[in-house]
């Protein structure tokens, strides 16, 4: 009998993958950068979310933000997420659910090791038409797929 393997959040490589097309982006200018930034830290800061966010653009880090309530360990985690987007080219809980379906974990089978790589939610690619990948947004602070949720909203008011 055949199981099928519990992800994070119960999600699947074909949904994170479908979520990732539909949030590629006309363009994005590091303009563009500061205002997701902006919105984030505004949403965050109205519900009081404890979180760091930081948006790249290119190699640059275009914002970053950290509200009442963080912990110094979300620079970590952030960080590690950044590391996990640039290496996979992908949203770091689509990293991590794709090994997940394979029966074993993003450390085991990549030997990175967290919190330098971190395959858990709040990193996401930014992507644009014709372009491909130029930057990315981070998340920490809540569980990851809170982290990956604030990140997918905010990049979806700017598709």
């Amino acid at each position: 009998m055949s199981t099928t393997p519990v992800t994070t959040g119960g999600f699947t490589t074909a949904q994170l993958e479908e979520e990732a097309a539909s949030l590629v982006l006309g363009r994005f200018e590091l303009i563009d950068a500061v205002r997701l930034g902006q919105a984030i830290t505004t949403a965050a800061t109205a519900e009081q979310l404890p979180i760091v966010v930081e948006v790249d653009h290119g190699l640059r880090l275009a914002f970053r933000a950290t509200l009442p309530g963080s912990r110094p360990d979300s620079d970590h985690w952030i960080a590690g997420k950044r590391r996990v987007v640039r290496r996979f080219e992908r949203a770091t809980l689509a990293v991590r659910v794709a090994f997940e379906e394979r029966g074993t974990t993003f450390t085991e089978a990549t030997g990175l090791t967290e919190p330098e790589y971190a395959a858990h939610g709040g990193g996401v690619p930014i992507q644009v038409r014709g372009v491909g990948i130029v930057g990315g947004v981070y998340v920490s602070g809540l569980p990851q797929v809170d982290d990956h949720a604030l990140c997918v909203s905010s990049l979806r008011s700017l598709a």
